[in-house]
């Protein structure tokens, strides 16, 4: 058993009279219950996280709790032999930063349900870098290409692409060898990235017309959204017959007003993405394909915009809730 440090800083946000997000130092027995202990060397910010450090959204489930709903770290302490002193490891979703205790601390105590073995030929930055946005990615193809999605059915349109997960699933979608369209509200600032990850071609979402018909001219061979509102309404009217859209969030609107017409009418498939409760097996499997042939291109040099401090993480996510921030913000707790 290695030897944890009495006292160690994590970022705990609190809603008791209002919100309030603060670093603090705490102990072991301040977080939520787990049989495994991991000192925490990286996590990363996503929407969800953003959105739980600012107040904007209602991600947490308790108070006080420290958000963070991705790590990579070493084992200090276990009570599991699947993952012994020493071992490097990483969890994505399983409810860390929300209802347990997550991953903006010095150090976590887990699950070990929640815990995957970091796979070879992945630092525990890279493993951060793709994070929950990548896995969230990587199930969406998964998903799309067991309902028989296939490039000869046409362009891949991805909304919200210069966020994480759309950065990533379009570097994952040119490894399948599909054609990408970007749909963007930035297309000046963000063109140049897009590009370099892959982007076949850009369409501006501030000057799409997106009619009103229950049919419109079918465009898509498929989509991966992460706007929903009437972003993936437009999109279940133009998606090709047999298309599939991936839909994973609601940065536009959480509503959908459609009819049943293009699902009758051109077999088109909503597929729901929900990775914090993936089945074990498929997120085992997913971290497979993204240690390899899924590994996105670019990762370090291109996706990961910044890395930041756990000092520097409030005001990073403030930005990333006003949309100032294009790819993956990594944040470095302890490092490698």
């Amino acid at each position: 058993m290695s030897i944890i440090r009495s006292s160690f800083r994590a970022l705990r946000v609190r809603s008791e009279g209002g919100h309030q997000a603060s670093f603090e130092h705490i102990g072991l027995d301040a977080l939520s219950a787990g049989e495994v202990v991991i000192r925490v060397a990286y996590s990363g910010i996503n929407y969800k996280d953003a959105l739980a450090v600012t107040g904007k959204g209602r991600i947490l489930r308790g108070s006080p709790r420290t958000p963070g709903i991705d790590l990579s770290g070493v084992v200090v302490q276990s009570g599991d032999s699947r993952y012994p002193v020493g071992a490097k490891v990483l969890v994505t979703g399983c409810n860390i930063g929300e209802q347990l205790d997550g991953g903006y601390s010095e150090y976590a105590r887990l699950p070990a349900e929640a815990i995957v073995p970091l796979p070879q030929g992945l630092s525990l930055a890279e493993a951060m870098a793709i994070g929950t946005a990548g896995f969230t990615a990587a199930l969406a193809l998964r998903r799309m290409l067991e309902n028989h999605q296939a490039p000869a059915m046409g362009s891949i349109l991805v909304s919200g692409p210069t966020g994480g997960v759309g950065s990533i699933a379009i570097a994952l979608l040119k490894r399948e060898g599909f054609h990408v369209t970007a749909l963007t509200g930035k297309p000046e600032a963000g063109k140049d990235y897009l590009t370099a990850l892959g982007a076949d071609s850009i369409l501006d979402r501030n000057h799409q017309v997106m009619g009103s018909k229950p049919l419109e001219t079918a465009l898509w061979g498929g989509a991966i959204d992460n706007l929903g509102g009437p972003t993936l309404n437009w999109l279940t009217r133009t998606v090709k017959p047999w298309g599939n859209i991936a839909s994973i969030g609601l940065a536009q609107a959480h509503t959908l007003e459609t009819t049943v017409m293009p699902f009758i009418l051109r077999g088109v498939s909503i597929l729901g993405i929900h990775s914090v409760e993936c089945p074990r097996p498929w997120r085992l499997a997913l971290w497979e394909k993204l240690r390899a042939e899924w590994k996105p291109a670019g990762l370090m040099e291109h996706i990961v915009s910044r890395t930041v401090s756990l000092d520097e993480l409030p005001a990073a996510c403030a930005q990333i809730v006003a949309g100032q921030v294009t790819g993956r913000t990594l944040v470095r707790v302890a490092g490698d």
